[in-house]
């Protein structure tokens, strides 16, 4: 792909691809590659951010793409965003790749996650149970600017940071050392096999053994008390706390409107069809899965299922929980059937292509994750509850995850874990991307990472504008938000 350069960023018309071709070049040619794009579009640009007079206005944008979601929860998203400048970031994906798309590219494509914020990275179980580190949600994921992932995260540490009252040199101390661990560790697996690169992982184990000298005895102890609460996180705990027993069966408890049973909904012959809708869509999403998991997945049967809010950004998509039994009420899955809409990046990078947004979400996380969801998968829906059809992605509800407490967290710790997050990001863009033209054009120096400082610095100073604007639009009666949810 070829670098696009301009003296005053404009935006982008690239249709963005993965380019297996450049495993045909030598690793020489790959270097002169990346050496070639660092030539037109110069390290130290990627610190510019000077929004033009005719940017989109964000608040904008956040209600045209609340224009598909469901209009009674559209409230929820706009009552958790407005909490503070971080919850904006969290939900204002589209914003930020609308101001991303104005900003110098290299033209080095990769897998972009499309929302890495720090919030979106965190701790799972594998498949051989093991405590895992990864991104972990990809709704936004596309082929596109390895940067624009980059940018995302550092303002995210930048925002939180501010959130938590640290230190100016605190926060450029925080977003410097992750910016430079994606370089270095993109740096390291520029010299790694094919094979090596896709093996590599963060176990929370080993890590915790590697980081064990760098922590205070305090943070030990949380790290240790994180990851055995994490082991607690499954089926079997959900079933505990979203269920109760009705009639002598397992059924789903309301909580309207962050969770709501399917009877709550609709009743008689209308929750009959579209109960058999939503078992035709599972029946058919088993053929996305490899066949030793069909094979598991067939021995559940359906038991109930509601409607349930998730997430910031996400509020207002189509989500549902749907219980599972397998040998009896002791032994459950729950599965979460979530909508999957089109990237935040398309209009920017161009459209997947896959006809099917929840295959390119599916497709875009097992490309980018080490280790998956064993039950991941895609299918469309084809009628509605609002008679439309719409995609969906479906994995486990909870399976040993848990995230980090970011609003609590302290200076030496965000750092830590902001380190963790960009190593996590290189390997991942190391899976698809051209590694060793990416680290080529990233270099021995700390001028990327300088710039990106830069750049985190002054996006923070616009996305607190934008959090104002949207409290103003709230206050001035445009937004109706439905706070406390």
């Amino acid at each position: 792909m070829t670098a696009v350069t301009h003296e005053v960023p404009t935006r982008h018309a690239l249709r963005y691809q993965l380019d297996s071709g450049a495993t045909r070049l030598t690793p020489a040619e790959r270097v002169v590659r990346g050496k070639a794009a660092r030539a037109e579009v110069p390290r130290d640009s990627h610190a510019a951010f000077d929004p033009p007079p005719t940017r989109p206005d964000p608040i904008g944008l956040l209600e045209e793409q609340a224009n598909s979601r469901v209009p009674e929860l559209v409230p929820i998203r706009w009552g958790r965003m407005v909490v503070s400048p971080f919850t904006f970031f969290r939900g204002a994906a589209l914003p930020m790749a609308s101001d991303l798309a104005a900003t110098p590219v290299s033209g080095l494509a990769v897998q972009a996650c499309g929302d890495a914020h720090l919030s979106n990275f965190g701790v799972f179980g594998s498949a051989e149970r093991r405590l895992m580190f990864d991104v972990n949600d990809f709704d936004e994921t596309t082929p596109g600017p390895w940067e624009w992932d980059v940018k995302r995260l550092a303002a995210s540490l930048e925002v939180a940071a501010r959130g938590n009252g640290f230190t100016g040199k605190e926060r450029r101390g925080i977003v410097s050392v992750a910016v430079a661990r994606y370089r270095q560790a993109m740096r390291s697996f520029a010299g790694m096999s094919d094979l090596d690169v896709w093996y590599a992982h963060v176990d929370m184990d080993e890590l915790r053994e590697q980081f064990a000298a760098r922590l205070q005895p305090r943070q030990r102890k949380a790290v240790d008390k994180g990851l055995a609460k994490a082991r607690t996180r499954d089926s079997m705990q959900e079933v505990a706390k979203l269920t109760r027993v009705v009639d002598g069966q397992l059924r789903i408890i309301s909580d309207p409107p962050l969770l709501v049973p399917i009877e709550e909904l609709m009743a008689g012959t209308e929750r009959s069809a579209f109960e058999a809708e939503m078992g035709g869509l599972i029946g058919k999403y088993r053929r996305t899965l490899e066949t030793d998991r069909r094979y598991l997945l067939e021995q559940f049967t359906f038991a109930d299922m509601a409607r349930k809010v998730v997430g910031v950004g996400s509020v207002g998509t189509r989500c549902w929980i749907v219980l599972m039994l397998g040998r009896d009420e002791s032994d459950p899955l729950f599965l979460q059937v979530k909508e999957a809409e089109e990237s935040v990046l398309s209009r920017f990078v161009g459209a997947s292509k896959y006809a099917n947004q929840g295959q390119r979400v599916v497709a875009g996380q097992r490309l980018m994750q080490a280790s998956g969801d064993i039950f991941l998968g895609w299918q469309r829906n084809e009628n509605g509850l609002d008679g439309k059809s719409r995609d969906f992605y479906v994995r486990q509800l909870r399976d040993w995850k848990f995230s980090v407490d970011i609003e609590n967290i302290l200076p030496r710790g965000l750092r830590l874990y902001g380190e963790l997050c960009g190593w996590t990001l290189a390997r991942a863009h190391a899976r698809s991307g051209d590694r060793i033209a990416i680290a080529a054009y990233l270099g021995g120096s700390d001028i990327f990472d300088r710039a990106i400082v830069q750049f985190a610095d002054a996006y923070a100073d616009q996305n607190e504008r934008d959090h104002q604007a949207l409290v103003d639009a709230i206050a001035g009666g445009r937004i109706t938000a439905e706070t406390g949810l």
